[in-house]
């Protein structure tokens, strides 16, 4: 589990069979520890140097952005249990991707508008919790019909790869958890006769 607050921006060094990530985490992660690679949660194969290695299964390569070998990709470790929560619940687990449509400057911060894909629009609450590309953000406004905006703070600016964020850019999208338990909830609670089902229970 993570928090959508990250730690360092790596930097893509090989790709394929195996993904190699330079940042300077790298000696502080151990084979068989998870490390969210642009919102992506992947196990760290083995660690040298400045180097943390890496391999996508199939599922990951499906729905997330492709990595580009000199690309620089947000990177966080997994929270500590005894710490706080600064960002919301992420898991690391890619839902789609979405497409930068817009990036208008606004003093010190950035408006960022958002594309993805119509079936993933119920999750999205204004003032609610998603993550671009592993960064724990905030919904400004919902873009009927396209998806959102985000206002991203001059700290996040800085400390992430949401800087150099340029419109038609593919971006990782992770929904809040929670919003869709409750989706699931109901949808099951929707179904011919289940309700029914658990009257007579």
């Amino acid at each position: 589990m993570f928090t959508g607050l990250i730690e360092d921006v790596g930097r893509v060094k090989a790709t394929g069979s195996v993904l190699v990530v330079e940042t300077r985490l790298a000696g502080d992660v151990h084979p068989g520890e998870s490390l969210a690679v642009n919102g992506m949660c992947l196990s760290v194969e083995k660690a040298s140097g400045n180097d943390a290695f890496f391999r996508v299964s199939p599922e990951s390569v499906d729905r997330a952005a492709p990595f580009l070998r000199g690309a620089h990709v947000n990177l966080e470790r997994p929270m500590k249990l005894e710490g706080r929560l600064h960002g919301h619940l992420v898991t690391g687990h890619v839902d789609c991707t979405g497409v930068v449509r817009a990036v208008r400057k606004q003093g010190a911060f950035s408006t960022v508008q958002v594309s993805c894909p119509a079936c993933w629009h119920s999750l999205l609450v204004e003032k609610g919790s998603v993550a671009v590309s592993g960064i724990s953000l905030t919904v400004a406004d919902l873009l009927p019909g396209v998806g959102f905006s985000v206002a991203v703070i001059p700290e996040t600016l800085s400390r992430t790869h949401a800087c150099r964020w340029k419109p038609g850019e593919a971006v990782n999208l992770e929904f809040d958890i929670i919003g869709k338990y409750i989706q699931r909830s109901i949808g099951l609670a929707n179904r011919p006769g289940l309700r029914e089902k658990l009257e007579q229970r």
